[in-house]
């Protein structure tokens, strides 16, 4: 078998019986379960989640996206060998890790196989919650250029990049196009205030105003965990982004819970401590595939000029990337995600034949 048959490039069409059309995300692909089907699992499996739930499959892919493209490599490369199981094995670990120090819930039920999460419906707050630590990226570009105010929060000046900030900054941005906030532009991933999120509280689906406080504490105190579980490796957790939601428990109270992913080198800057005191930025996550392509391209500013999107597209859709920089990330992926779980990721041969097996036999989800 090649190394491309055993990358999960296509997870949208598994035979699992759902009623509603699969929804494809970049990275993952969601299944809606049947009413009956979902009913029939939280019994059987006695998920604490009220009767009438909807539940979902949840298949990660191997996909690999950056500047909201998905890009693929030569030898008929749709991904990165080994990324999915990276990712979900590291969330699967800080998720449980959260619920053992007391914080809060995830969307996750179940976890029948690597690649497969089941979950349950939650009603998301539409806010991209991001937490960050040192100054780098998209924030030292403006911070370089002369801003000082990021999300109502004022830096001093002097900062260099790269540098550990004065404390954890909280700089949430808006998740979707959300029309009709006042001082909030209508568009995807704007940068907006506490107050902002304070006047609008309903508009980003939060239920009452004391609950941003607790949104901000368990960002807070997630960061805070990974960050000390990555210090014991001696990694650094750079920023990251948190996503919330609300679901109902067995006696239908609400809860706000962490959804998506968490800690993971797609949704957090990860360096090397070593490295970093020795004064190199060695990247543990996906941010190094986004440099290497920056300076891969003659003209980065097709990779991070919003007005030329359909040129990103093109770039990504019309160039093959060296097998080399696919496998070099895949090794990126499971190194980080081999210390933090502190085992080895066995690779699959053929995850989709297994994940079909599995949600057949022993879930009954496929006739």
């Amino acid at each position: 078998m090649s190394l491309a048959d055993q990358v999960l490039a296509v997870n949208n069409d598994l035979p699992i019986r759902t009623d509603v059309a699969v929804h494809s995300g970049k990275v993952r692909s969601v299944y809606w379960l049947t009413q009956a089907d979902s009913r029939r699992l939280i019994q059987e499996k006695n998920y604490d989640v009220a009767q009438d739930t909807p539940l979902a499959i949840m298949v990660i892919s191997d996909r690999i996206s950056a500047f909201d493209c998905i890009w693929h490599g030569e030898g008929g490369m749709k991904g990165v060998p080994g990324k999915g199981a990276a990712l979900n094995a590291i969330s699967n670990h800080w998720f449980k890790l959260f619920k053992e120090q007391g914080l809060a819930d995830s969307h996750i039920l179940d976890i029948p196989h690597p690649f497969v999460w089941i979950v349950q419906k939650a009603k998301p707050v539409m806010i991209e919650a991001i937490c960050r630590q040192y100054i780098t990226g998209s924030m030292w570009r403006s911070y370089a250029k002369g801003e000082r105010e990021f999300c109502g929060i004022e830096l001093s000046d002097g900062l260099e990049k790269d540098s550990k900030l004065p404390q954890l900054l909280q700089t949430p941005s808006t998740k979707g196009i959300l029309k009709d906030i006042p001082g909030v532009p209508a568009v995807d991933d704007v940068n907006i205030t506490r107050k902002n999120i304070e006047d609008n509280y309903a508009a980003f689906n939060f239920k009452s105003t004391e609950d941003i406080a607790l949104y901000e504490k368990l960002l807070t105190e997630g960061f805070e965990v990974i960050s000390a579980a990555l210090g014991k490796l001696d990694q650094i957790f750079v920023d990251t982004k948190f996503e919330f939601g609300y679901v109902k428990d067995r006696n239908g109270n609400d809860k706000l819970i962490y959804m998506d992913e968490v800690g993971t080198p797609d949704s957090s800057r990860i360096w090397d401590g070593e490295q970093y005191r020795a004064g190199n930025i060695v990247e543990n996550s996906k941010e190094g595939f986004r440099q290497l392509l920056l300076s891969h391209f003659p003209d980065p500013d097709i990779l991070l000029n919003k007005d030329r999107m359909t040129e990103r597209e093109a770039l990504a859709r019309e160039n093959e990337l060296p097998a080399s920089v696919l496998m070099d990330l895949s090794a990126t992926y499971l190194a980080i995600a081999e210390k933090v779980i502190g085992k080895k990721i066995v690779l699959s041969q053929n995850p989709k034949q297994e994940i079909i097996d599995i949600l057949r036999d022993e879930y009954q989800l496929i006739d």
